[in-house]
């Protein structure tokens, strides 16, 4: 099993993004939450082809801390249905990697 990870979350706006991304790293659930505005997301959603302007955050953070994370997030989402996926880090630098596990830690 991966020690980190990456998790992506897609927001109605950047506000409510850097709002939660604050929240998460003051609770050490994620040593880095980056947020990116304006990206354009195409979905199916309550039967009809829909859009929206979005932002993303990239969440970095231990594997085992993501239990905890979407506790949280599911507290502070406001999306009836909010994207949470996780990706494995296979790689990285190992200075950056010893900082998320650092950060992290409670």
């Amino acid at each position: 099993m991966h020690s980190y990870c990456t998790v992506f979350v897609t927001f109605p706006d950047s506000k409510v993004a850097r709002e939660t991304a604050i929240k998460l790293v003051e609770e050490k659930l994620c040593a880095c939450a980056s947020v990116s505005e304006g990206h354009n997301s195409f979905f199916f959603w309550k039967n009809q082809a829909d859009s929206a302007t979005e932002a993303l955050m990239i969440v970095k953070t231990r594997t085992d801390r993501l239990e905890a994370l979407d506790r949280r997030m599911r507290e502070l989402h406001p999306y009836e249905v909010y994207e949470f996926i996780a990706m494995p880090i296979i790689y990285g630098n190992a200075n950056y990697l010893a900082w998320i596990d650092e950060t992290t830690r409670q």
